[in-house]
C-alpha cells in the first residue's frame, strides 16, 4: 500500500503537468501496488528507487502501457494462466510473464516493467520456474540481458522510447523496400524485418547486451557490423 500511494503522489504530480492528474495518480496507484504486492522493486538498492521512481515518473507512458500488457496476459489465454516467474520478477524491478501476450510466437515482448513470453511463445511447456535446462538457461539469459536492456531502455527514453522507436520502423521500411528494388539481397520480407527490426538502435544494443550478434533471422549484408574483437 505504501508504494501504491507513493506511485500514485509521484505519477499525480507527473500527470498535473499535462492536465491529466486524475490518469496520474491511476497509474501510480496501480504500478505501485502491483509492484509492492510482488515484491519487484529492490528497493534496498539505488537501482531499484530509481527504477520505481522512473516508473512513477518520466517513464509513466510506457508504465501505462505495461498495466494494459498485464490485464492482455491475462485475456489472451482463457483457462491458462500467463505464467508469472517470480524467480526472474522478485527484486529484479521487473515483472515476467512465461507466457502472456505475444506480437510474435517464439519472441519474447517488453513494454515498460512488463516483460511476456520468457518461455519462447504461448504454447510452451517449459517451465522457467523448475526446468534447469540448456534451453531454459538460455530463456532466462534472454531475460537478463535483452529483455531487461529494453525495460531500461523505456525508463530512460520515456515518453520518447515509443516514439523512437515505431520512427525507426516506419523509415528503415522504406530504406529496405528500395535495397530490395536495387539490390535483391533476401526475401522483401527479410530485408524489411533486418532493417526495420534488428537494425533498430534499441534492438542492436539489446542483441549486444545478450551476446547475439548478428541474430540467425538477419540478412548479413544488411546488419550492423559486429564490434571488432580487440586483441
Amino acid at each position: 500500500m505504501l508504494l501504491a500511494a507513493a506511485g500514485a503522489v509521484i505519477c499525480g504530480a507527473t500527470g498535473r503537468v499535462l492536465g491529466l492528474t486524475s490518469l496520474g495518480i491511476g497509474v501510480g496507484a496501480l504500478n505501485g501496488w502491483f509492484g509492492g504486492a510482488r515484491g519487484v522493486y529492490d528497493l534496498r538498492r539505488a537501482r531499484g528507487v530509481i527504477a520505481f521512481v522512473l516508473d512513477s515518473s518520466w517513464a509513466a507512458v510506457t508504465t501505462a502501457g505495461a498495466l494494459v500488457l498485464h490485464v492482455l496476459s491475462y485475456l489472451r489465454q482463457p483457462g491458462r494462466r500467463p505464467g508469472y516467474v517470480v524467480s526472474l520478477s522478485r527484486r529484479a524491478n521487473r515483472h515476467v510473464y512465461a507466457h502472456g501476450y505475444v506480437l510474435r510466437r517464439g519472441f519474447a515482448y517488453s513494454v515498460g516493467n512488463v516483460v511476456t513470453g520468457a518461455a519462447g511463445g504461448k504454447d510452451c511447456d517449459l517451465d522457467l520456474e523448475r526446468d534447469f535446462g540448456e534451453r531454459a538457461a538460455s530463456r532466462r539469459r534472454l531475460v537478463t540481458r535483452h529483455e531487461n536492456r529494453h525495460v531500461w531502455q523505456a525508463r530512460l527514453f520515456g515518453p520518447a522510447y515509443p516514439v523512437l522507436y515505431v520512427a525507426w520502423m516506419i523509415v528503415a521500411t522504406v530504406v529496405a523496400t528500395a535495397v530490395w528494388l536495387v539490390r535483391h539481397p533476401a526475401p522483401l520480407v527479410r530485408c524489411v524485418e533486418t532493417l526495420a527490426y534488428y537494425d533498430n538502435p534499441f534492438e542492436y544494443n539489446a542483441y549486444r547486451a545478450d551476446e547475439y550478434w548478428p541474430p540467425r533471422g538477419a540478412v548479413t549484408q544488411l546488419a550492423w557490423p559486429p564490434k571488432p574483437v580487440r586483441g
